[in-house]
């Protein structure tokens, strides 16, 4: 019997940007008794059927995105004899869905850093359940990727988590439903230490894959106290006391790493959070922004954002505390016009928007904005095909609509194509050398340049709701890039790197010797040895 873990991709590019940190994580979480697991990350070359044998055990993890390539992969896993487990937040959501149209014999829900394992033990002893829960861990309950099962010279970046969950409730994400609004901390120490495993074997890249790296406002303090809410006001200040231990930590490995992570535009306020950041050699951070103008801002449930000048400045703020910007923006809101396309490329190149990315309104599952659709097509379904338009993932690329929410003033035709005129101004040549600036010298601002060609390749041509002639095009094209940029990325290993001598064994340790006894995992608190 073999383990399989499958990371499904109907894009292969044979080096891949980020590692899908799922796919290791859950290495670590399969039991020992069935050895190392063989796994596979489709965005870097497809599975080759004949690899499944009768008896081995499948794991697919499904987000929208990929799901119709994942039923794919489960379908054919099932025919050749394998048992086929899934997971992954599109599962968590539509189980149902997977049992059927990916033939799942198992569906794992919520966070699988326990619960996967508990399905592959089920397995092997003949008790498969129908469905696991694995419901929302904590954050001493994180495990640790099992980095030595990477190739390294497949990815560019390597990618490590330091918290689960987002306090914010925008109507486009589905995060804060799925992942819970209270911030899940995994403790710095054992963050550290993987990212020393990681820089031991030559990353020096390392994307932090939060949520959201900034998860307590200046304003959430304000108002604990306003409100004289002692309990909350600790709660808070534990949660962003752990932050800055974290970025004290980070700023001690070695300059040449360079760190990278998600957050909110408030952080733009927190002039000593941004500075922490700078000094741990977080360089940039995707900012949602999505939005340009007030009343965009509302209609996504985010009227807690900048808009206008008062956007610029902020963003330009970032910059100042030695944090670049990777903008993300949302096209095709009920509030835009013709006009908004102009004037959101405007303001990102005025902002010195390090990076952008341009994407079309899009109603994912679990989100507000999916479920307001969702009963809205129930008086009157729209279907393509036999498919109900909500239900656009199970949808050939071939035939799927570009958008699949009717905007009141714009055809979908209209703002894809202004959305591609808006990624070709962002990233043109000269803009894009203008940029290069940021960086110190000729040979980085050439690699600067490269990354920015191989991010709009990658993204603006190959997303949900891109027509299939398009996505083939920008595939080939990035897959000439990537194997260009993927050089500069690589760095030496540095094998002699220790991490700090902590009182007690790594959290990842301890759950991991448990999960493989089939224990209940004993999460202590760590203790630091003071430094000589």
């Amino acid at each position: 019997m073999k383990v399989h873990l499958v990371n499904p991709s109907d894009n292969s590019f044979g080096t891949a940007v980020i590692t899908p940190r799922w796919l290791f994580v859950l290495a670590a979480a399969t039991p020992d008794v069935v050895g190392d697991p063989i796994l596979v990350d489709e965005s870097l070359e497809q599975i080759v059927p004949e690899t499944i044998s009768a008896g081995d055990i499948v794991g697919i993890s499904v987000h929208t995105g990929n799901a119709l390539r994942g039923y794919e992969v489960g379908r054919m896993a099932r025919q050749r004899g394998a048992t086929v487990i899934y997971g992954g937040i599109h599962a968590t959501l539509f189980p149902e869905e997977v049992l059927e149209q990916g033939q799942a014999h198992a569906v794992v829900k919520g966070d699988g850093d326990i619960a996967w394992g508990k399905a592959v033990r089920d397995c092997i002893a003949g008790s498969l359940q129908r469905i696991y829960e694995g419901g929302r861990i904590e954050g001493t309950q994180f495990l640790a990727a099992r980095w030595d099962l990477m190739p390294p010279e497949k990815y560019m970046w390597a990618s490590v988590q330091t918290i689960r969950g987002c306090p914010k409730h925008c109507s486009f994400c589905s995060v804060w439903r799925t992942d819970g609004q209270a911030p899940r901390q995994r403790k710095f120490q054992s963050v550290i230490d993987e990212i020393i495993s990681l820089r031991r074997i030559g990353f020096r890249f390392i994307a932090l894959a939060d949520d959201n790296f900034y998860p307590v406002t200046l304003t959430d303090l304000r108002l604990a106290r306003e409100q004289n809410n002692t309990a909350k006001l600790e709660e808070l200040m534990a949660i962003r006391t752990e932050r800055f231990q974290l970025m004290d930590e980070l700023s001690k490995l070695p300059k040449d790493m360079v760190f990278f992570t998600q957050i909110t535009m408030e952080a733009g306020e927190d002039g000593e959070y941004l500075d922490a950041m700078r000094r741990a050699n977080i360089k940039g951070a995707l900012v949602g922004v999505e939005a340009v103008t007030p009343e965009g801002l509302k209609a996504v449930y985010k009227d807690w954002n900048y808009s206008g000048e008062a956007l610029a400045k902020q963003l330009q703020t970032f910059k100042k505390h030695g944090v670049h910007v990777l903008g993300s923006f949302i096209f095709g809101l009920p509030t835009d016009r013709p006009a908004t396309f102009d004037a959101t490329v405007e303001m990102a190149l005025k902002a010195g928007v390090t990076f952008a990315q341009f994407v079309m309104m899009t109603p994912f599952p679990g989100t507000v904005d999916f479920n307001r659709w969702e009963k809205e097509q129930a008086k009157a379904p729209t279907l393509v095909g036999d498919v109900p338009i909500t239900r656009y993932w199970l949808i050939p690329t071939a035939i799927r609509p570009k958008m699949f929410t009717p905007h009141p003033t714009m055809s979908s035709e209209e703002i894809s194509d202004r959305t591609q005129k808006v990624w070709d101004k962002f990233y043109s040549n000269v803009a894009i050398w203008k940029r290069s600036a940021c960086v110190p010298n000729g040979k980085a601002r050439i690699a600067f340049f490269m990354l920015s060609k191989l991010y709009r390749q990658m993204y603006a041509g190959t997303g949900i709701s891109t027509d299939s002639a398009r996505r083939k095009k920008a595939k080939k094209s990035a897959r000439w890039l990537v194997k260009q940029t993927s050089r500069i990325f690589r760095s030496a290993p540095m094998p002699e790197l220790q991490s700090p001598v902590w009182a007690l064994p790594s959290t990842s340790s301890m759950l991991r010797s448990a999960l493989n006894a089939g224990m209940p995992p004993d999460n202590q608190p760590f203790v630091v040895l003071p430094k000589n």
